[in-house]
């Protein structure tokens, strides 16, 4: 046994002078190709000037032993796409080393030029890959489409005509922007300002980027003397204004809470908005009138108008101080007709005071994703300043023809109802509805069961076709069997000769239905 020790260290001695050896995944072979996760890397449709998302290419060698790979954007067009090779920034990598059975990631991003066309363009490259010989691409494919571009746009049109005209022959992008008034600073996107007015042209498309809002002093119109011709669904379409995010990948398509919003201060007059569609906003329309010596209030008709998917967990940077919603007014004074609220995570309509008008009017508030606690129609004649303290206003409510429903028991909710019962009207409206179900007042709680008012309250539901509960494309026209349908409209209330979509009423207003939707005969 004394013998085997030395033995041992010699034989260890020996060992370190023996070659290492090297994993078969390091050792560089001089055969073999790439494969790819995909053939193309495709961009949806990207505004000029604006830097696109990353997006990912996996590049795999499925050998057992590494390979040495040469990357180069081919740059057919120019400096519009760059890309980050192995988490090193640049269109070109020499003997990039991929072990076996790994991977490399190449980062990809695009800015494209503004070519001065109205219509959507096509820019096409190409990444290649050279390995051991073998040469390999994957295409780059962008859709581009030019924009006008809207940061910190102050409209304040002193003198003439004082209106500025938003034509539709390309979209709009709103992006806030920090602008210096004295010695201010202020996030600003569009600002129409005290006496001018923004109208925008029919069809016109408004994409808004994260956190951008339009904040009018003045006066905003939209499609104000634009009408199709009743029955005619076709023009009504090409007529619809859309505002929404300008992420345009499908992911985000019904996300709320991607832009701030529009805002309507104590000052702003004669508002109307028709034919548009409101989408993925902290709110849809805010009108804040605090000033207690402004006996004329904002005021805002709203035609056709379609808000939908409205929420925001952190919406105080638009500046309002006032929970989310579709249709939210301080001391303000808003007409409805024909619209569609629906998927508003807070509140559909929300008010504080003032007078709103809602005829014909389809509230369908489904929050599918998570469990709403709010109704979605609240009014209140009582909102607390910044030190807590209670302000009162006087409130008027024409709440009719309509439909009030969602997946929440009290889809109504009316504070200190008592003190503004005489201008409450709810008559001819199908409501869901626990507090207020009962035929005869009581103390806060109005019997709007009463048969004189001719309500439908927590009846089954409306009917819809489908909802955002059980589809993702919902609905909300009324099917065969619905309570809503063929009623007689509430006394003093006028019939709209055309629904939402532009279908004709009935000819004869005897038994229209009730909300935005008209039953086809």
């Amino acid at each position: 046994m004394r013998y085997l020790f030395p033995l041992f260290l010699i034989f260890s001695s020996c060992l370190t002078f023996l070659p290492g050896c090297e994993p078969k995944e390091d050792l560089v072979q001089t055969t073999g190709k790439l494969e790819f996760d995909r053939d193309s890397v495709k961009f949806d449709t990207v505004f000029t000037t604006i830097k696109t998302v990353t997006k990912r290419l996996w590049v795999y060698n499925r050998n057992s032993s590494a390979v040495k790979t040469d990357v180069s954007l081919a740059g057919q067009q120019g400096n519009t796409y760059s890309l980050i090779i192995n988490g090193d920034a640049g269109n070109t990598a020499s003997g990039v080393t991929i072990r076996g059975n790994d991977s490399l990631l190449v980062l990809v991003r695009a800015v494209l030029g503004d070519n001065s066309t109205t219509k959507p363009f096509l820019l096409e490259d190409q990444i290649n890959f050279r390995t051991n010989g073998n040469e390999q691409n994957v295409k780059l494919v962008a859709y581009g489409q030019n924009a006008y571009f809207h940061r910190a746009d102050i409209i304040d049109i002193p003198t003439g005509n004082r209106t500025k005209v938003w034509r539709n022959d390309k979209p709009h992008v709103i992006i806030n922007t920090p602008y210096k008034q004295g010695t201010n600073t202020f996030d600003i996107g569009v600002y129409v300002e005290r006496g001018s007015t923004l109208l925008i042209e029919p069809g016109a498309k408004i994409y808004c980027h994260a956190g951008a809002t339009i904040q009018v002093n003045g006066t905003l119109k939209i499609n104000d003397t634009n009408s199709p011709t009743a029955g005619d669904t076709t023009a009504a379409k090409r007529l619809t204004v859309l505002f929404r995010g300008d992420r345009l990948e499908p992911f985000y398509n019904e996300i709320p809470g991607q832009w701030g919003g529009i805002f309507f201060t104590g000052t702003s007059r004669n508002n109307v908005v028709r034919y548009t569609e409101i989408k993925n906003a902290n709110f849809g329309f805010s009108l804040l009138n605090t000033d207690a010596t402004n006996t004329t209030p904002p005021d805002l008709q709203l035609e056709n108008v379609v808000i939908r998917n409205i929420s925001g967990s952190n919406p105080s940077y638009v500046g309002t101080g006032l929970p989310p919603g579709g249709i939210v007014g301080v001391r303000s004074s808003i007409t409805a007709t024909n619209c569609l609220l629906t998927n508003c995570g807070e509140y559909a309509v929300r008010g504080y005071g003032g007078t709103f008008n809602l005829n014909f009017c389809t509230i369908a508030n489904y929050t599918p994703s998570f469990q709403r606690q709010t109704s979605s129609v609240s009014f209140s004649n009582e909102l607390r300043d910044d030190q807590g303290n209670p302000q009162y206003f006087s409130l008027v409510v024409n709440l009719t023809n309509s439909i009030v429903w969602g997946n929440y028991e009290n889809e109504l909710e009316l504070v200190n109802s008592d003190d503004y019962l005489a201008t409450l009207n709810i008559r001819n409206t199908l409501l869901r509805t626990k507090d207020f179900q009962a035929t005869t007042n009581a103390p806060k709680k109005p019997g709007l069961g009463a048969q004189s008012l001719a309500n439908l309250v927590l009846v089954t539901d409306p009917l819809f076709i489908r909802t955002s509960l059980t589809s993702s494309l919902p609905n909300y026209r009324l099917q065969p069997t619905s309570p809503a349908r063929g009623r007689t409209p509430a006394p003093g209330t006028t019939v709209p000769s055309n629904d939402l979509p532009n279908r004709s009423r009935p000819a004869t207003p005897s038994n229209p239905a009730l909300g935005a939707y008209e039953y086809p005969k």
